[in-house]
Order: C-alpha cells, then sequence, then structure tokens
C-alpha cells in the first residue's frame, strides 16, 4: 500500500517479469542449442561407423547402405548432413583447415617465415585424431585422404607463399614451392603415422623447421648469386679445364 513504512524498515526485493517475447527467445536459444548437439551427435556417430569400416574392409569397397547400418541411422538422416561417402570421410579433417588458416594467417608477407607452422599445426591435428589419421591415411583409406590433404595445404600455401614471393621480390616459381613444401609435409606425415607417431608433435616439427628452413633460407638467400641454375642447365659454362677432366 503507497506511503506503508516497509517493516523494520526493510524493502521487499524487486522481482522482474520476463516477458512472453523474453521467453520464447530464451526457449528459442534453449532449442537452437539442443539442435547443435543432435547435428554434433549425429555426425560423429557417422564418422566413427565409416573409420569403423574403413579399418574393416577397406574405404573402397564400403558403400553409404555399410554407413547406416553401422550407426543404425536412416538414409535421410545421413544425406541430411553429407552429399555422400566421399564428404563424410572429407569431413573428418573439417577442424584442420581451420588450424592451419589461423597458421598462414600469422605469416607476415615480407617479413620472418615460419616454414614449419603450419606442418605442425597437421602434426598437432594428427596427433589429436591418431585413431583416425592410422586408419585413414594408411593403405585401407585408399589416395582419396591424401589428395584432400594435398589439396588443403597446397590451396592454403600457395595463397599466402604468393604474397610473401611478391614482398620479398623473389623469382622463384611459386609452383615449385608449393609442391615443395606440400609434399615434403606430407611425406613426413605418412612416415610418423606408419612408426606409430613414434615421437611428440612438437619435436616432429622441431626436425621439420630444421629440415625444410634451411632449404628456404638457402634459396631465398640464393638469389644473390644469378646464373646458377642456368650454370646447371649449361654445361659449356664451365671450365674447359673442368670439360677435360669429364672426358678421361
Amino acid at each position: 500500500m503507497a506511503g506503508q513504512v516497509p517493516v523494520n524498515n526493510q524493502r521487499r526485493p524487486r522481482v522482474r517479469y520476463r516477458t512472453v517475447r523474453g521467453r520464447l527467445f530464451a526457449n528459442r536459444e534453449v532449442a537452437m542449442a539442443e539442435s547443435d548437439r543432435r547435428v554434433r551427435r549425429t555426425r560423429r556417430i557417422l564418422r566413427e561407423a565409416l573409420v569403423s569400416l574403413v579399418l574393416d574392409k577397406g574405404y573402397e569397397r564400403i558403400t553409404v547402405q555399410d554407413v547406416l547400418d553401422r550407426a543404425d541411422v536412416g538414409r535421410s538422416t545421413f544425406y541430411a548432413h553429407f552429399r555422400d561417402k566421399e564428404a563424410l570421410l572429407v569431413s573428418c579433417f573439417e577442424n584442420l583447415g581451420e588450424d592451419l588458416r589461423r597458421e598462414f594467417d600469422s605469416m607476415t608477407p615480407g617479413g620472418q617465415i615460419d616454414v614449419a607452422g603450419p606442418a605442425a599445426a597437421l602434426f598437432a591435428h594428427a596427433h589429436q585424431h591418431r585413431d583416425v589419421y592410422r586408419v585413414l591415411c594408411g593403405r585401407q583409406g585408399g589416395n582419396l585422404v591424401y589428395r584432400h590433404l594435398h589439396q588443403l595445404v597446397g590451396e592454403l600455401l600457395r595463397e599466402r607463399m604468393r604474397r610473401h614471393l611478391a614482398a620479398t621480390d623473389d623469382e622463384l616459381p611459386l609452383d615449385i614451392v608449393v609442391e615443395f613444401h606440400t609434399s615434403a609435409t606430407l611425406g613426413v606425415l605418412t612416415w610418423w603415422i606408419n612408426h606409430d607417431f613414434e615421437s611428440g608433435p612438437a619435436g616432429l616439427a622441431r626436425v621439420y623447421r630444421r629440415l625444410a628452413a634451411t632449404g628456404l633460407t638457402g634459396a631465398l638467400a640464393d638469389r644473390a648469386s644469378p646464373g646458377r641454375p642456368d650454370d646447371d642447365r649449361r654445361p659449356e659454362a664451365a671450365p674447359a679445364a673442368a670439360r677435360a677432366e669429364s672426358t678421361r
């Protein structure tokens, strides 16, 4: 009642009543969160089914129906998430692209380049998902995973290395630089998987950094000595004494 003095000088607590709109918004957020959990769970179950099937019979012999039976989901559920079994296989590496992009984004054009950064991100992802990489990157996984990783790493590396080489005004062929580092990274990864991840990802990245940094640093420094590749292609440019020695 207006003007009434509160008992013992205590004020009544203020109660906030949510509006109908506020309750609806909160309920929608809860529903979306629950939907996201169901999506993640369904995709995880399908991936696990695929990995187990690859281990059992190899990727090439697997059908979508095999995945449905192993995961115990309906066909409409599968196609609500994936186009085909190849899309399901590639989804096992969907977080890898984000990790690699962060590594590449940290590279400053024209600045000091850490050639092992992207490789280290790949090694860390492989170590975190060892069971998946053991199965999918081995003989049972076929060549699809290798091609996917080659394309993923190569495209990201090409985009960043183009800007880096342009900033340093270097004439190294971009295609060769990209192929060199992509193939080296995947070659080391394959070796590591075949040797059951015998060392941690940090140790492997240190070894890779020593090998790869020397090659790229040497190549960039070698631009100060023009003509050396031409010497290799034109034996007539060699000293006469060397040619005479080689004919003995």
